[in-house]
């Protein structure tokens, strides 16, 4: 018997798969567990068009975040900071600091948890990446300077 399954089971197939089950696990298990339904020529169907609305949604969402990093390349942060002797600076720049400067400058909202950025703790120019999503990454120019 033909099933879509509705769940992950380890094992036995993902999310919208359809697998060839034997008839009493469909009927005794998957079925009244809500694991599965039977894969009807409709239900085939509904599955194929929920993936490729699945496909399409994924597709904007790579774009929007491509521009998103575009904008994000575009951007030059600079922190006016105390700096003591030999240029070290008193307190460090992290990526907090990094997230909220990009919003508050350019009104980008980003997550701290996507920037990677060894903590600055003195002057000059480095770079912070920004993860957006897999594969997509952008650069931004940090600048340290003396207040």
């Amino acid at each position: 018997m033909k099933v879509i399954l509705l769940k992950d089971i380890k094992g036995t197939g993902k999310k919208g798969q359809v697998i060839e089950a034997s008839d009493g696990h469909a009927r005794n298990y998957l079925f009244p567990r809500g694991l599965a339904k039977p894969a009807t020529d409709s239900s085939v169907r509904e599955l194929e068009h929920q993936k490729a609305a699945a496909d399409k949604r994924k597709e904007k969402e790579v774009e929007e975040a491509k521009a998103l990093a575009q904008q994000l390349e575009a951007i030059s942060l600079k922190f006016a900071v105390k700096i003591g002797e030999g240029g070290k600076l008193f307190g460090s720049i992290t990526t907090k600091d990094v997230a909220e400067a990009i919003e508050k400058n350019h009104g980008i909202k980003i997550d701290k948890k996507k920037i990677e950025l060894a903590t600055i703790k003195s002057a000059g120019t480095t770079q912070a990446e920004v993860k957006l999503m897999q594969g997509v990454h952008a650069k931004v120019k940090i600048e340290v300077i003396e207040d």
